[in-house]
């Protein structure tokens, strides 16, 4: 999770960039697609437009497990840009791999020079400074205090509102709940909201779309189930005037 920062080097071994990107090319994509509607009834839905793929612990190789899901969900929303927003100038690449994402914070002045090669995690705010200087993509940060049952008075509409005119993923994190979380989705109805969340904590082989639907890697999560104690920070690329 988020929260077990774990200093220390990492022996990325054998595995260069390229290699790492070649492994990217065989990752789902759109794994959300033939989920069914969480709530019966008339319901507002509001989801992602467009493709991208699922990263998520090791899929590339480098053994991430207990600190890089937020570098994960970081790279599931780069993947969102690569093939819906015009060129930029790393177009040729899906994601970035997580030695550059640690280098991307390096340059920017947010991390030390030790950062990189370290085991230490990341949040909302350094996707959105990583999505801005790597993509050219500013993010809206939204800081949501009152855990769950903020999210479901402020944050569900704020998400609403995201999707229709963005349509791009959203990446959530907190304190208390300190596992990073991509959201496609919102769905709101008479008995509450649900979040279509892609967890990015699965590590293991390969499985197919309708597994990891089965297994709860990404399936709606209704709102109340979140930590009430725990507040929320939601970064949300603004990419609407970047839309091929």
């Amino acid at each position: 999770t988020l929260g077990n920062v774990v200093l220390g080097k990492i022996d990325w071994g054998m595995c260069d960039v390229e290699e790492i990107n070649m492994k990217t090319e065989t990752l789902l994509k759109n794994v959300q697609t033939g989920l069914p509607v969480p709530l019966p009834g008339p319901v507002k839905r509001s989801l992602i437009k467009g493709d991208f793929l699922y990263f998520y612990y090791g899929c590339d190789g480098q053994d991430d497990r207990g600190w890089g899901c937020g570098y994960r969900t970081l790279q599931t929303m780069a993947s969102w840009i690569y093939f819906n927003c015009s060129p930029h100038k790393d177009h040729n690449k899906i994601a970035p791999s997580l030695p550059e994402i640690q280098q991307a914070l390096v340059s920017v002045g947010d991390k030390p020079a030790s950062f990189s090669g370290s085991k230490e995690w990341i949040g909302t705010f350094e996707a959105s400074l990583v999505l801005d200087y790597l993509y050219d993509v500013p993010c809206k940060l939204v800081h949501v205090r009152g855990g769950g049952a903020e999210l479901e008075q402020v944050a569900v509409e704020e998400l609403h509102r995201h999707f229709e005119k963005h349509g791009s993923p959203v990446m959530m994190g907190g304190d208390r709940d300190n596992s990073s979380k991509g959201i496609l989705g919102v769905c709101t109805g008479t008995n509450g909201s649900y979040l279509l969340v892609v967890d990015p904590h699965y590590f293991g082989s390969k499985l197919e779309k309708t597994e990891l639907q089965m297994r709860g890697w990404v399936a709606w999560k209704p709102v109340s189930s979140l930590d009430r104690s725990s507040f929320y920070n939601l970064c949300m690329p603004q990419t609407d005037r970047k839309r091929t």
